[in-house]
């Protein structure tokens, strides 16, 4: 399944996984608080949206051939931060074609907040809804189904977080997804990331690590984070290095 563009199958996929995290506050058994918390790339982070703010997101990840993929995601409060409602939209540029991507329309269960002794965990469920053209590799023609749980825990100024996953698409696809990061706070608007994933499916296993850093700034109840990162993947025997850039912008709505 890994022989379309790398960036696509792997790089686009991630993309639309993670793109589902929302904001956290910080956890009880923190000595200062965490002014970032819901901006990971890859790897999502378990924290929904706060009452009364609404995050929106966007994504854009070039290959060194020059295709890429941008991706938006608005996060919703449902009406608080026990549930959550969001949608993600994607475009991509394969070199051969360019157009809309599959989009997504996510679910988020706050199952546990986090506590001094146990991590915070909000499982998700995604419908895939088939707007991409499958003519041109830009989508996959059918409707599908991805799941992740992810978990979140502070350690001092290094947060860890881990996710599994499964996407589902019938008869096209079936790729499970594990990952992990850390993210050291260096301040408390300048964090440090490395974030590491690998795709499974019945026969290959596609791993991808990625070093990048996020920085944020604070305007009254509004939130401004942009980050950069280079995910190199490991597929068909080579490796791949990326440019991913993030932009976040999180505003109070009435």
């Amino acid at each position: 399944m890994y022989t379309l563009p790398v960036f696509f199958t792997v790089t686009a996929m991630l993309l639309t996984c993670a793109r589902v995290q929302a904001q956290g506050s910080a956890p009880p058994d923190s000595s200062r608080k965490w002014e970032i918390t819901d901006n990971s790339f890859l790897i999502e982070e378990a924290f929904n949206q706060e009452t009364g703010v609404v995050q929106n997101i966007f994504t854009w990840a070039r290959e060194h051939d020059g295709a890429w993929a941008a991706n938006f995601t608005q996060e919703w409060p449902a009406p608080g931060m026990t549930h959550q409602l969001s949608y993600t939209l994607a475009y991509l540029n394969t070199g051969e074609a360019r157009g809309f991507g599959d989009a997504l329309i996510n679910y988020r269960w706050q199952l546990r907040g986090e506590t001094a002794r146990g991590p915070a965990i909000s499982p998700r469920v995604s419908v895939i809804l088939p707007v991409g053209r499958r003519e041109d590799e830009l989508g996959d023609g059918k409707v599908g189904l991805q799941v992740n749980l992810p978990a979140s825990k502070q350690f001092g100024d290094l947060y860890v977080h881990a996710n599994a996953g499964y996407t589902w698409l019938p008869s096209t696809r079936r790729v499970g997804l594990l990952g992990a990061s850390g993210i050291w706070r260096v301040s408390p608007l300048f964090n440090l990331m490395l974030e590491g994933v690998a795709l499974l499916d019945e026969s290959t296993i596609v791993p991808t690590l990625s070093p990048g850093f996020r920085r944020g700034w604070n305007f009254g109840e509004k939130q401004l984070v942009v980050g950069l990162a280079a995910p190199i993947t490991w597929a068909d025997g080579r490796s791949t290095v990326s440019v991913l850039t993030y932009l976040s912008y999180e505003l109070p709505f009435r």
